[in-house]
């Protein structure tokens, strides 16, 4: 039972950091944000999860920055989920 309820609790983390990413406040950061949602959020670890999480905290602004490259993602925030985001190429089509 406790596993079940860990499996829960992570579906539902899921489905909330998917809400959160296509939900940012611009068009732009949702379409960025909710495209690599929708791509790794599904297949993430609970470790990447938490990241990612972490990851949706930051203001538009600074994501926006350093997703096009106008900024580097500080050191103190740079991790393999974020190294994954700012690989991830969004596509229109």
């Amino acid at each position: 039972m406790t596993v079940e309820m860990s499996e829960q609790d992570t579906e539902k983390q899921r489905k909330r950091l998917i809400f959160r990413s296509w939900h940012r406040g611009t068009r732009e950061m949702d379409l960025l944000m909710g495209s690599f949602a929708d791509k790794f959020v599904s297949g993430f670890p609970q470790a990447d999860l938490d990241l990612y999480d972490e990851i949706l905290n930051h203001s538009d602004p600074d994501l926006y920055n350093w997703i096009t490259g106008k900024e580097d993602v500080p050191a103190n925030y740079m991790n393999p989920v974020m190294e994954k985001l700012v690989a991830h190429s969004f596509s229109a089509s």
